[in-house]
């Protein structure tokens, strides 16, 4: 039997354990394809031979580049990491010059992309990087398409040549280096080895709620983060069936078809899904609305492990049956878990979502710790709403005397790539410095509570920790975005993003003799009054010191394209800072 040590072992060990003849499945011209863990394990071995072939060395490294997820990512991730390769996932958003800096600096050698648009990025600088070739995963005319490797790997002479690789490769050897989508300066390139993440994703797997049968997930996340790619690896792990989504805009077309049991989702995802909801619900008759709401008000109550008693579970099946099932058919109606990270989720959503019968698993990582700390699970009473669970096994969390959050395991990283310096600024002997403020309770739950950097002091010396009242206000349907500031001035104030998707449907329902235009939107005395409201409501909730004073209300989408947003969605703070300067000026020194 295959020990897991690395991570081209989890398809032998499906292969050899559980083989699933749906193992990875991506649709194409309108059609589910299937691969088998034979046909995935035999492309990869292709791909490896072809590799071999063209000269690569162990330690070479080779950049993949793909808009969606897909069948082909993760055969040429196993083709290239069982030669001793290292696969540079890249994000597919960011912008040729960053494209450029990436493959410069992890000294890329070939480059797979996933279509035409990525293809074109990579044109403009390719003369300026060591790229030798790039393949495709579309036909494109005049790019080489990556099943011509399939054909140079045909002969299988020198798959003894490919074994060798294979079983020269230690579990410490360096497997990947992802490059974070860093909120200030350029991209950090940080170094995993292969036991970095495989113990992480088999440390993991306990809290995943296994089942009988096949299991289909659905994934959609990027693969180049490593949260969706640990959780891909989990599920050859696991022989769950792998779904790929068509995009982020097929997501519920392609539930309803496939029907996942599981899907990973970030905040952000839930937070429009919920919105979309809400939203359709203002638009149904009196009774049914009325239903709507009290199912929703029941939901915002929900405590995990029937603690509410059996009056409100009675009423709560009644909503579930009435309300909740059709959220649950929107989504394909056997999904019963969604695993969230990457930021924190609004508790009031993680309660409605439990209560509908889809459990949220709230989970806890960064990159650089491969990246799953902590994760909450409903068995064995590992889920506390507020918290993002208990630690994973062999992980071992400490909390700093400033209340920085400090790991130390086997999933720590190798360190940044080409920067001793700032490996060594973020290390403690064994102990990394997540960069987060938490605690952790009486029962061993985790509870983030800010963010070290982004926490600062007004010119009075208060110390204001802008995560804490953001996310608050987000919980507003009338807020898309915000962020506070306020460091080293008088008072915290802050920039929103409204959402004007809600507020445009909100001007026609109330009749408002309001323009649709976002200048219209963000200089209409009525909707400035309106947010002020949910500036109010939350401030009550915070000392005066925290209390947001003033704020300006931003004439544009926050984006990952404009700039404001790293591929993640999390805030690019210096950089909305730059591009807001004058409305912070009219906020401190009108």
């Amino acid at each position: 039997m295959t020990e897991i040590t690395r991570l081209f072992d989890f398809p032998y060990y499906q292969l050899e354990n559980k083989p699933n003849a749906s193992a990875l499945v991506t649709k194409y011209n309108g059609e589910w394809v299937k691969t088998s863990i034979q046909e995935y394990i035999n492309k990869a071995n292709a791909i490896s031979r072809a590799l071999l072939k063209l000269g690569i060395n162990k330690n070479d490294k080779i950049a993949i580049i793909s808009t969606t997820n897909r069948t082909e990512w993760n055969i040429v991730d196993i083709g290239v990491l069982q030669i001793g390769a290292q696969n540079i996932p890249i994000y597919p958003t960011i912008s040729s010059e960053d494209y450029e800096y990436v493959l410069n600096h992890s000294e890329s050698i070939y480059c797979f992309v996933s279509d035409k648009e990525v293809l074109e990025k990579i044109n403009k600088i390719k003369t300026n990087t060591k790229l030798k070739e790039i393949y495709s995963f579309d036909h494109i005319e005049g790019c080489k398409h990556y099943s011509e490797l399939f054909e140079l790997g045909k002969d299988e002479s020198n798959q003894k040549d490919v074994e060798d690789r294979k079983d020269s490769i230690k579990p410490t050897d360096l497997a990947t280096i992802i490059y974070t989508s860093g909120t200030t300066g350029k991209p950090k390139g940080v170094m995993l080895s292969h036991w970095n993440i495989t113990s992480n994703a088999l440390d993991s797997s306990v809290r995943l709620p296994f089942k009988e049968g096949e299991v289909r997930i659905l994934s959609f996340l990027p693969i180049c983060h490593v949260f969706e790619r640990v959780l891909i690896y989990l599920y050859q792990y696991a022989s769950f069936s792998i779904y790929f989504a068509e995009g982020m805009d097929k997501i519920g077309e392609n539930a309803k078809e496939i029907k996942p049991h599981l899907m990973s989702v970030v905040p952000r995802l839930l937070e429009k899904v919920y919105d979309k909801i809400i939203a359709k619900a203002q638009d149904l008759g009196s009774i049914k609305k009325g239903l709507f709401f009290w199912a929703l008000s029941l939901g915002e109550k929900w405590e995990p492990y029937k603690k509410n008693g059996w009056w409100y579970e009675f009423k709560l099946s009644i909503a579930r049956k009435l309300i909740f099932s059709k959220w649950k058919a929107a989504l394909g109606g056997e999904l019963t878990t969604m695993v969230s990270g990457s930021a924190a989720l609004q508790p009031r959503l993680a309660r409605v979502f439990c209560a509908s019968g889809m459990q949220i698993m709230e989970g806890y990582g960064l990159t650089e710790t491969s990246p799953v700390i902590s994760v909450s699970m409903y068995k064995e009473n590992k889920l506390k709403i507020g918290t993002v669970g208990k630690p994973i096994d062999n992980v071992e969390i400490k909390i700093a005397e400033d209340g920085e959050i400090l790991i130390k395991g086997p999933n720590v990283m190798l360190g940044y790539y080409k920067d001793p310096e700032k490996t060594a600024s973020v290390m403690t002997g064994d102990y990394f410095h997540t960069g987060d403020k938490g605690e952790v309770d009486v029962d061993g739950f985790l509870k983030i509570t800010g963010r070290k950097k982004e926490m600062f002091k007004t010119s009075g010396g208060k110390y204001i920790i802008p995560t804490l009242l953001e996310n608050d206000l987000k919980q507003s349907r009338f807020i898309e975005q915000i962020m506070v500031i306020g460091e080293g001035e008088k008072m915290p104030a802050a920039l929103i993003q409204p959402n004007f998707h809600f507020i445009s449907d909100w001007i026609d329902k109330k009749n408002h003799p309001i323009g649709k235009s976002y200048e219209d939107i963000i200089n209409s005395e009525i909707i400035q009054s309106r947010i002020q409201e949910e500036v109010d409501k939350c401030n009550k909730k915070f000392g005066k010191w925290e209390q947001i004073k003033k704020f300006e209300l931003t004439p544009e989408i926050w984006s990952i394209d404009s700039g404001h947003l790293t591929p993640t969605l999390k805030m690019k703070r210096d950089i909305i800072k730059e591009k807001y300067l004058n409305l912070i000026e009219r906020i401190y020194r009108p």
